[in-house]
């Protein structure tokens, strides 16, 4: 058995261990060991025969002509994955937008003064720390970075999400009708309500705009 498991690659032998709900973490020789101790064998590929094989095809023509329409409806329809939309942008600001990507990996998390010592100073955000012996304010090595100029990301791509949209801020359905959907996306205000969310999301729909802020319970 272990020579089986041997044969095997690592993400073979995840998946046999998430089959027999056992952890997958680890090196290969424990998870050989893992599955070894419990029992588990490469299952081998079954072998249908030409009879077996008609038997099943007769077998699945007998339930189709027993179908009954209002027993064997399945009321549960699977969701169908819709891609989201895409702006239509030049080389330039595509050039811009990566650019941007790449600097912001490099740019530090910017905390207030003291952030570490309470939580109430960790949720909020930056702040420009003050005082004449303030360590943070002196740029000392060991606190953390200072908000500088040198800190900026390109112009050509400033205001733009992520994706490349431009957000434009959405209050009721009549404000989407000024949005170019090759351009512009929609964010909608925090203060709107999940009913007219509903008519902002279905308007947006027929449009053809993005909803940057979508709820999935919506």
């Amino acid at each position: 058995m272990a020579e089986d498991f041997d044969k095997m690659t690592v993400a073979e032998l995840k998946v046999l261990l998430k089959e027999a709900g056992l952890p997958v973490s680890g090196k290969k020789a424990e998870l050989i060991a893992r599955l070894s101790d419990a029992g588990e064998a490469p299952a081998e590929e079954e072998v249908i025969t030409e009879e077996e094989a008609a038997t099943e095809e007769e077998a699945v023509v007998d339930e189709d002509e027993n179908w009954d329409d209002e027993e064997d409806w399945d009321d549960e329809v699977s969701e169908v994955h819709v891609a989201k939309q895409k702006p239509v942008l030049d080389d330039a600001t595509k050039a811009a937008l990566a650019l941007r990507a790449e600097q912001k990996k490099a740019t530090p998390s910017f905390r207030r003064t003291e952030w570490f010592r309470y939580k109430r100073l960790s949720r909020s955000g930056w702040r420009a720390p003050h005082g004449m012996d303030n360590k943070q304010r002196k740029n000392l090595k060991y606190r953390s970075s200072l908000v500088r100029v040198g800190h900026g990301k390109v112009s050509a791509a400033h205001g733009l999400h992520p994706s490349g949209f431009r957000e434009i801020m959405v209050q009721n359905s009549g404000d989407l009708e000024a949005i170019d959907p090759e351009t512009e996306a929609a964010r909608v205000g925090g203060t709107v309500g999940g009913r007219k969310r509903e008519h902002i999301y279905s308007r947006a729909d027929e449009l053809g705009i993005r909803v940057l802020n979508r709820r999935r319970d919506v």
